[in-house]
């Protein structure tokens, strides 16, 4: 027997010694059938790293101080949730109030503002190395919308997790201004800070992707508050077809990320199960990396023939093992190209680098480690010269595209990989 039945026979015998105390022999019931949980989607979420330190040591400098930073949907429901995070924090986090409304990219202001709350309590203080999700709320929201997310964080720690690529405006004030409208003389700073997820239940969305990746992913060279990274673009697209329109888009983009050693951030190998695996409802993950596992090979100083081949080794061997991760886990993983980086003077690649990114590209396409294939080398290369980027669709420093480029990324992914009726096809006939 569960507690909950032995306490309702207790309450049964208890009811009839009140009576008098009949004779008659109790009758069990059935216990009530328990409500379907919730399915819960990530609507928005980001990658977890350490937070810059300047940054962090700026906002602890202040003391007591409320953090509002806005997040832009890609999916909509009827209800949310939202997740805070302090996984690479080595102290407790306390959170004195977490707020949460209706948005405007790079405002300050908010509407609707209703408390988010913890088993109930409007605070809270977060285990180091852990995170937590607020109770749910009732609030419909759409693909597009935009919510502004109030922290109010009595003493601020330096060592802080976030993620410094937000490409978005979060304002920052002294103390708790959490319950305001619009905030009064706030600082204007980079990141988002102790937010991993937004999760919507409800309204038709049923799974997400997760795009995995480094800057190229996290969207650098985008207007901050502007949402035109190619994961961006990609969800509109989405959520405008009609197959695809139960699909989220997370981006889980880190700057300067590598496969297999750490940089900035966890290597992808180090962060997959977290920021691909442990969200709920995840169908399908998009791997873009290894430009940096590239160019980092050579940036100080040449490699030789034999380094080159262990590096294309190593990389196999990791997307195996990232395909097998997925694969358990029932997750579709989908490859992408790594697009070109002849030009950039930071890496200053090699026709040796340039060897290998093809060596590589060619087992992306081909070695059926992946479910499927994204060629975003083909769509913004140069047809004159392959080794580099359309100049069109350069963001200036030959490595990273510019708007144009990445909305020729999103613009080549071909749809009917995420749709229903083309994957019941697809896996008949594997």
């Amino acid at each position: 027997m569960t507690k909950r039945w032995r306490f309702g026979t207790m309450a049964i015998v208890l009811a009839g010694l009140a009576a008098g105390g009949s004779s008659q022999p109790l009758r069990s019931t059935a216990p009530a059938r328990a409500l379907p949980s919730p399915r819960w989607v990530p609507a928005w979420g980001s990658a977890q790293m350490l937070a810059t330190a300047a940054d962090a040591e700026r906002i602890a400098a202040l003391g007591p101080v409320t953090l509002r930073q806005i997040v832009h949907l890609s999916a909509g429901g009827a209800t949310l949730r939202v997740r805070l995070s302090n996984v690479m924090s080595d102290t407790p986090l306390r959170i004195g109030a977490a707020r949460l409304g209706r948005g405007v990219p790079g405002q300050p202001q908010v509407t609707g503002n209703v408390a988010l709350t913890f088993a109930g309590a409007t605070a809270i203080t977060i285990p180091a190395g852990a995170e937590v999700y607020s109770d749910p709320l009732p609030l419909a929201t759409h693909a597009g919308d935009d919510l502004a997310i109030s922290l109010f964080l009595p003493k601020p720690a330096t060592r802080h997790t976030g993620h410094p690529g937000a490409r978005a405006t979060t304002f920052l004030v002294r103390d708790d201004q959490s319950t305001a409208a619009t905030l009064i003389a706030p600082e204007r700073i980079g990141g988002w800070w102790d937010l991993s997820d937004i999760e919507v239940a409800g309204g038709g969305t049923q799974g997400a992707i997760v795009a995995i990746g480094d800057s190229i992913t996290d969207g650098r060279g985008v207007r901050d508050d502007g949402n035109a990274r190619w994961t961006d673009v990609f969800a509109r697209r989405l959520a405008a077809n009609r197959g695809t329109a139960e699909l989220s888009v997370v981006n889980a983009g880190i700057g300067g990320n590598r496969i297999l050693l750490d940089g900035n951030g966890p290597s992808l190998m180090a962060r997959f199960d977290r920021d691909v695996v442990a969200r709920p409802n995840v169908r399908y993950a998009i791997v873009l990396e290894g430009v940096n596992d590239l160019g980092v090979l050579t940036r100080d100083a040449p490699a030789d023939d034999a380094t080159h081949r262990a590096l294309i080794a190593t990389i196999t061997a990791g997307y195996r093992d990232l395909a097998a991760r997925a694969h358990a886990h029932g997750i579709r993983l989908i490859g992408a190209t790594i697009t070109p980086l002849v030009g950039n003077d930071y890496y200053h690649a090699s026709p040796q680098t340039e060897a290998t990114r093809q060596a590589i590209n060619a087992m992306i396409r081909r070695s059926h480690i992946f479910d499927d294939v994204i060629d975003f080398d083909a769509a913004i290369r140069d047809p004159a010269h392959p080794d580099r980027l359309l100049p069109a669709y350069d963001g200036g420093d030959h490595l990273h595209p510019n708007e144009a480029g990445y909305r020729a990324m999103a613009d080549a992914i071909p749809l009917r990989l995420f749709e229903a009726s083309d994957l019941r096809v697809r896996r008949r006939h594997r």
